[in-house]
């Protein structure tokens, strides 16, 4: 082929060119401080904080002030996962997350377990979902936070938040969400869904890395991770970085702007995808049946081959895919997604996860469709051949 084709849209997006055009001022013409007094601190300001009003009203938000403009999706989860049970409990509280969280969630809670805190891990289904009614067995009198992803960036199950949160709310602790996989692709109100703080990252919705949110609502306890100056209301210090604020808040005007007809495009070619290769791979099967699941994200058990190979022979044909999070790719072992849904090893080891976005064709499924069978067929060849050999004495 003598094209690339892009489709791994969960792992990261290309930046929208209407997006480069809204943060290109604040670049280099009206690069100012905004926590400068003069006229380019001002200016800066304006725009830090009109963007910040734009976001705070298409996630619903009641205040501006309930938006902090952070690095990105980890930072927030960070922030949220770290600080909000530090300031409950500073001596010691009970913190609930699902079993396949993002590590930016994982390992935080972890680091709170060795720090005097108790963890509980609640498994979701082989569907992918998290009942509320294992959450609700999770909790204690001395639970502060739980935290529970949107959309699961492997699978794309869709969580059961609002049920949730009432659980969580009755029981008197609070809920924090990564939504980084799920905005601008569902609806997404943060008074709908009942959450206290929620993590979201730019660079999932068409904006640059190193951009994202962390919604708090307004009375959330939550300690700072970034200390040192107190500029985004003495909730994360640091300069912020302006044009990455207005890049955030114009690729999310976009995105909910043409969801009605986005979403349901992406949905058809995901399934144009799911159709094309289960009736053309043996023993390919769809990794969860979630009734409720993002329109982007398709994950794929392909049994005899090792995902990984997968993964690298498509790309030599021109096709970037993935097994998983990209963030954890490099791990040699299953996924914990997997594991957590109950996956066999070999099901974790010959997964594959292919995820479409804006600029994605019908012609670039055909490409893929037209690969794909003849690539599983030489690996699964290539794997019985070895198996087959006789040893040498």
């Amino acid at each position: 082929m003598t094209r690339r084709v892009y489709l791994d849209y969960s792992a990261t997006t290309p930046v929208d060119p209407r997006v480069r055009e809204a943060m290109a001022p604040y670049l280099d013409s009206d690069f100012g401080n905004p926590n400068s007094l003069y006229a380019e601190g001002r200016i800066a300001r304006t725009a830090l904080e009109e963007a910040r009003e734009k976001v705070a009203d298409l996630l619903g938000a009641e205040h501006p002030n309930e938006v902090v403009f952070t690095s990105g999706g980890t930072e927030g989860d960070n922030t949220a996962v770290l600080g909000i049970p530090r300031r409950v409990r500073p001596q010691g509280g009970h913190v609930i997350i699902s079993a396949f969280e993002h590590h930016a969630v994982m390992e935080p809670a972890e680091r709170l377990a060795k720090q005097g805190h108790t963890l509980t891990e609640v498994r979701p289904g082989k569907d992918g979902v998290v009942s509320p009614d294992s959450v609700g067995a999770a909790l204690r009198d001395d639970t502060t936070l739980v935290s529970i992803m949107h959309g699961n960036n492997e699978l794309g199950s869709l969580q059961p938040l609002e049920e949730i949160s009432a659980i969580v709310h009755e029981a008197g602790a609070f809920l924090h969400t990564d939504a980084a996989q799920t905005l601008g692709k569902v609806k997404f109100d943060v008074e709908t869904l009942g959450v206290d703080a929620a993590a979201f990252s730019g660079h999932k919705i068409y904006a640059p890395k190193g951009t994202g949110v962390l919604y708090v609502r307004r009375r959330t306890p939550i300690e700072p991770l970034l200390i040192g100056g107190g500029q985004e209301f003495k909730l994360r210090s640091s300069t912020q970085s302006v044009a990455g604020a207005v890049a955030f808040a114009a690729a999310l005007e976009i995105m909910v702007q043409e969801m009605s007809d986005e979403m349901p495009r992406l949905a058809r070619l995901r399934d144009r995808i799911s159709a094309g290769v289960l009736s053309t791979v043996e023993g390919a099967r769809e990794t969860v049946s979630a009734a409720r699941r993002l329109p982007n994200i398709l994950h794929l058990i392909i049994p005899g081959v090792e995902g990984d190979t997968l993964l690298l022979q498509l790309d030599e044909l021109g096709f970037a895919v993935s097994t998983g999070s990209a963030c954890s790719s490099a791990s040699p072992e299953p996924s914990h997604v997997l594991t957590a849904i109950g996956a066999s090893r070999d099901d974790a080891l010959g997964s594959l996860r292919v995820s479409v976005g804006r600029f994605t064709t019908d012609e670039d499924v055909d490409l893929f469709l037209a690969a794909l069978p003849g690539t599983v067929t030489r690996l699964r060849e290539m794997s019985a051949g070895r198996t087959s050999r006789p040893r040498s004495s």
